[in-house]
């Protein structure tokens, strides 16, 4: 519940429910692709909410869906070709990683609508791909902080419209997460019992969340999560190198 109204208020959810798993007894591995289902419905049903902006983002939408799709797909093959014991020494740096990411995205955001270009160069474009295969592969390996990626990029391509740019990076994002939950789940990594309970709370979260997400200042949501993440990572640090 906590991380689906995260992820509506301020975005950042993973870094609730990936740890979440982690605590309760769940293999790296397993709890980062059963975070990814928990959360790939409640993301994709956000897409409903920037319906009116379908037609403006058709042909960004074009470009990007493509590397997204492959992207995604071979992050989460990496991510089965990983063994746990592996990617558990990687979890505190990802972590680590998507929280610095997660504080910094007004600064990218900044950086990326600072552009004026009403239309970017085809260089610019192929760019703009190029960052988006890579962001794809990172989101289907691990996932935190693509989106706060995407909108940079996008940013820099010369969009404008930050209702439109969440748009095209709230479908981007679910079309990478979900190809690579379907990976997921044809490997066995799924914990099914989990995930089940995790989307219901993830559902939960987002309906509370879009009624009373006013009352609460996302800057203080944002620091909070800032809080978790670091402290998970430190945790996670410790237990990987020190104990």
């Amino acid at each position: 519940m906590a991380a689906g109204a995260i992820n509506a208020v301020a975005g950042g959810g993973t870094l609730i429910t990936f740890p979440t798993l982690i605590l309760v007894g769940t293999g790296s591995e397993i709890a980062n692709a059963t975070s990814t289902l928990a959360l790939v419905i409640g993301t994709g049903g956000s897409m409903y909410g920037y319906r009116e902006h379908a037609k403006a983002i058709k042909s960004w939408l074009a470009r990007f869906w493509i590397v997204s799709a492959v992207g995604g797909f071979i992050g989460a093959v990496l991510l089965t070709k990983t063994s746990d014991a592996v990617f558990s020494k990687m979890v505190p740096f990802l972590i680590l990683f998507a929280t610095v990411l997660f504080m910094a995205q007004d600064a990218f955001r900044r950086m990326g609508t600072k552009e004026k270009r009403e239309d970017a160069g085809k260089g610019a474009i192929l760019g703009g791909m190029a960052f988006q295969f890579v962001v794809a592969i990172y989101g289907g390996f691990f996932g935190a902080g693509i989106g706060i990626l995407m909108l940079a990029s996008l940013g820099f391509l010369g969009m404008k419209n930050i209702h439109e740019m969440n748009a095209l990076k709230t479908v981007l994002g679910s079309l990478i997460n979900a190809v690579a939950t379907i990976w997921f789940i044809q490997a066995g990594l799924i914990d099914w019992w989990k995930a089940g309970i995790m989307t219901v709370g993830a559902l939960i979260g987002y309906y509370l969340a879009a009624r009373f997400a006013q009352r609460i200042p996302q800057r203080r949501v944002r620091q909070l999560i800032s809080v978790i993440g670091f402290s998970i990572s430190g945790i996670m640090f410790y237990k990987q190198f020190v104990k």
